[in-house]
């Protein structure tokens, strides 16, 4: 896949476009493209943009959705949250969110207490994340969830393998996984062109049976896997326990019962 490149269209923050662009390994460009995807650092955010119709895709920690989620999101009783097990749970669990994408869901866990390492192995990802770390860190409302929050650019596949190596007090309990599938809800689709864009650069996670054996070998407490409600579970190991929600549900694979311990 072509890589994407970055377009810095803030003259004040030509030094930070450059440190993305060798940070991510993305190309960094002299003029704005007339067509394709590319990344955009204006004067108050890294965006995905094309030349298509739909917006600007960004990652966003303060303002928005996050904003209402971090002040009326419902704390333990949300769904991701009673997946992880952060319901009665005397202590947060460690988690890695080995599919990181937009970071919708870690930062509801950060936001809970949960030190939270985030997983992308996509440039484009990675960046547009990198950027609303750092925009969320300077921000007084949101600094110190921030600081619970950890970037890592790499594939996840070979990062859990490392940590399974490790004894388990260094490796993760939880392993959250949210692989990105190809959308073939047509109404679904339409009605998320801004995202549709964005797997359109970022890919599909063909891959996912690997990524959830790793996710298994790594995890001391469990692996969580969230799937659309009707979708097919990934292949290859049975979940230990199914969440069902209105729209999503959550397909829990406890480590215990998957790989006793003797």
């Amino acid at each position: 896949m072509t890589a994407t490149p970055l377009y810095c269209a803030e003259p004040a923050r030509r030094d930070h476009a450059q440190q993305l662009a060798a940070r991510f390994a993305l190309p960094l460009l002299t003029q704005r493209p007339t067509d394709g995807y590319w990344l955009e650092l204006g004067p108050e955010r890294l965006e995905l943009l094309t030349s298509g119709k739909h917006g600007a895709v960004y990652a966003e920690f303060v303002e928005g959705a996050a904003k209402h989620r971090r002040e009326q999101g419902g704390g333990r009783g949300q769904p991701v949250a009673k997946a992880i097990g952060l319901k009665g749970a005397k202590e947060l669990p460690r988690v890695v969110d080995a599919t990181a994408g937009l970071g919708g869901d870690s930062f509801v866990l950060a936001t809970l207490g949960c030190q939270v390492t985030l997983l992308e192995r996509s440039p484009v990802a990675a960046a547009l994340l990198f950027d609303a770390l750092e925009r969320a860190r300077w921000h007084p409302d949101t600094m110190d969830i921030a600081a619970r929050m950890t970037l890592v650019h790499a594939d996840a596949r070979s990062w859990l393998a490392a940590q399974a190596e490790l004894p388990a007090a260094q490796r993760p309990e939880v392993v959250f996984v949210d692989p990105m599938f190809p959308d073939t809800d047509k109404k679904s689709a339409a009605a998320k062109k801004g995202m549709q864009a964005f797997q359109q650069v970022i890919g599909d996670d063909l891959d996912s049976s690997e990524l959830l054996a790793a996710a298994i070998a790594a995890a001391t407490v469990r692996v969580v896997v969230k799937r659309p409600q009707r979708g097919a579970a990934i292949a290859g190991v049975k979940p230990s326990v199914v969440l069902d929600g209105k729209s999503t549900r959550f397909d829990l694979y406890v480590i215990k019962a998957l790989r006793p311990q003797g």
